[in-house]
């Protein structure tokens, strides 16, 4: 996820001189994330509650995971397909160039805090599994 965000779409905006293939080719890849995070998301609820049974609904641990995939498929499954209707609609321009352009730019916004929310509560996750808490 962090990879993604914060070392690939930058490199693939200053890169290539298309915003428009950058943008498709960067869309592609949060989408492959999104995936990926929901599955480990699920995977990761179904081990705490087969490890601790019950006792993973008074887990912190357990929310986190929980918090993070409701972000993720809020994102998935709410935004992204917003932000890629807007674009269709856009057509044949870009939809930069359209009348779109003030709603898209305010929901990849939204999109761009939400995906900030999602790192933090990884790196949360990850340090605070890290020193064995529950």
């Amino acid at each position: 996820m962090w990879a993604v965000g914060y070392l690939v779409a930058p490199v693939l905006f200053s890169g290539l001189g298309d915003r428009q293939l950058a943008g498709m080719i960067a869309g592609r890849l949060f989408s492959l994330a999104g995936w990926i995070g929901l599955a480990c998301a699920v995977y990761l609820l179904l081990f705490l509650i087969g490890r601790w049974r019950w006792r993973c609904f008074r887990s912190g641990i357990f929310w986190l995971i929980v918090l993070m995939a409701i972000a993720v498929a809020a994102s998935q499954f709410g935004i992204q397909p917003l932000m890629a209707q807007m674009k269709a609609d856009a057509l044949p321009r870009e939809v930069m160039e359209s009348v779109f352009r003030d709603r898209f730019v305010a929901w990849h916004g939204i999109s761009s805090i939400l995906y900030l929310v999602q790192s933090l509560l990884g790196a949360c996750l990850v340090f605070w599994s890290g020193r064995g808490l529950k």
